[in-house]
């Protein structure tokens, strides 16, 4: 056996395989393109590297598309040959990754957890039951893991930033800004590589709504982060969002086109990037042309292809955005008969929650707006286990507040607009919409 970076044994002798390995990882935290290579380089220099198999499965399954499953289960096959000399970590870690690609994801992160409360040292574990936390709503989940371990560490971890971000990332979504951007900001300070750390702290100015100091914190000129995978597109996804706020939206359709449109391959943070801040600029009477129509067309070849909910949500404002109806009544079938099945987690919030914000989408859509507002409103305080963060999540309010106003429902379009001037005291949108229905 032979020592990974962090101490722990990884059953191969060759440490090219182990120094591939712990590249690959440290690629994975700052989302660099290059993980793949090194991941394929581990495997190469030994074919029964156990814990690269599960490397391999475990980057695989970050894609969120049903398409991936065969080749992560061919990666579970083989890791399951090899598995009776392994170590226990590495036996937990193959299981975590079969829970995953069978859709257990509650499984798989008492899994990781489990892993991570014996090995505190363990990044990997960590970084994927703070990913699939957050995508499962679990906030108070996604904030006190990583403070246990960041209270069992110190600065002579190797990636010691990437523990500090989460702790962040953490924080900020249970409402702690204060020290959430302190342990951003320090995890800047010692890697400015961590777009994890830099987001998290755009994350702590867009809630507290300091939309100027989050255009300066992510002033950075296009191509920046080009070395990069898709992640890089949500935090330009953000750098448009602090425009928004200040009403500039020729900027916005700026880094809109350059940065944050989604591309061919439909990558689901993409479609959620570009369908977001497409309906938000509709919503403030920005005309956006005809980029509603590509995301309408991935959203459309993607019927059938549920993995993440919110992902799903998404694939609905593309196709009521660019009113292809009929394609969205098909998606929403789809998502129907995914609910009913026994697919893992993923079903289980569809019906409950991911079949109900659809149909909310698609009266708004359709404009059927006293059904859209009953059936968003019916939903408002409940989406949390949907995924996303907070402010990922706060279009869906927008298009509620909206469908009230359209439906004559001034009274509670007026309340929700109250409520977002004490709750985003900066933001201008609430002020405009109260003064269009005559409210104060």
């Amino acid at each position: 056996m032979i020592e990974d970076r962090w101490g722990h044994d990884l059953t191969t002798t060759s440490h090219q395989a182990v120094a591939a390995f712990d590249s690959a990882l440290i690629d994975m935290m700052e989302y660099r393109q290059t993980m793949g290579g090194q991941v394929k380089a581990a495997l190469e220099a030994d074919p029964d590297f156990l814990m690269g198999l599960c490397l391999r499965g475990y980057m695989m399954m970050q894609f969120g598309s049903q398409a991936v499953l065969a080749k992560v289960r061919e990666a579970i096959a083989a890791a399951r040959k090899l598995s009776g000399d392994a170590t226990w970590r590495e036996q937990r870690h193959l299981e975590a990754l079969e829970a995953w690609s069978e859709g257990h994801i509650r499984k798989a992160r008492g899994i990781w957890q489990e892993i991570v409360i014996k090995y505190p040292r363990d990044l990997l574990a960590l970084r994927l039951h703070h990913f699939m936390s957050f995508w499962q709503g679990d906030r108070q989940g996604l904030r006190n893991l990583p403070v246990g371990v960041i209270a069992a560490v110190d600065e002579t971890l190797p990636g010691y930033e990437f523990v500090l971000s989460m702790v962040s990332f953490g924080m900020e979504e249970c409402g702690e800004y204060s020290r959430a951007e302190e342990y951003g900001r320090r995890s800047v300070s010692l890697n400015s590589n961590d777009l994890w750390g830099i987001h998290a702290v755009a994350h702590v100015l867009e809630m507290q709504t300091r939309h100027k100091e989050g255009t300066d914190w992510l002033d950075q000129p296009f191509g920046a982060w080009d070395d990069r995978n898709p992640f890089k597109d949500h935090v330009w996804w953000h750098a448009a969002l602090f425009s928004l706020e200040l009403g500039d939206y020729d900027r916005v359709l700026d880094v809109y086109d350059r940065e944050v449109k989604a591309d061919d391959a439909g990558f689901y943070l993409d479609v959620q990037n570009s369908a977001s801040m497409l309906m938000r600029l509709e919503l403030c009477g920005v005309n956006v042309g005809d980029r509603w129509e590509n995301l309408a067309e991935l959203a459309k070849s993607r019927t059938g292809d549920h993995v993440m909910p919110f992902t799903d949500a998404h694939f609905m404002l593309a196709l009521v955005g660019a009113k292809r109806h009929n394609d969205a009544a098909a998606y929403l079938a789809s998502q129907k008969a995914f609910g009913q099945s026994d697919e893992g987690d993923a079903a289980s919030t569809t019906r409950e929650l991911g079949v109900p914000l659809s149909e909310g989408l698609l009266y708004y859509g359709k404009g059927a707006y006293a059904q859209a507002t009953d059936k968003l409103l019916a939903i408002r305080n409940e989406l949390a286990p949907l995924g996303g963060s907070h402010a990922q999540q706060d279009v869906f309010q927008q298009v509620l507040i909206d469908a009230a106003i359209k439906a004559g429902r001034n009274d509670l379009a007026g309340h929700l607009l109250r409520e977002r001037t004490i709750l985003r005291p900066n933001s201008h949108w609430a002020p405009e919409k109260l003064a269009q229905i005559g409210a104060n």
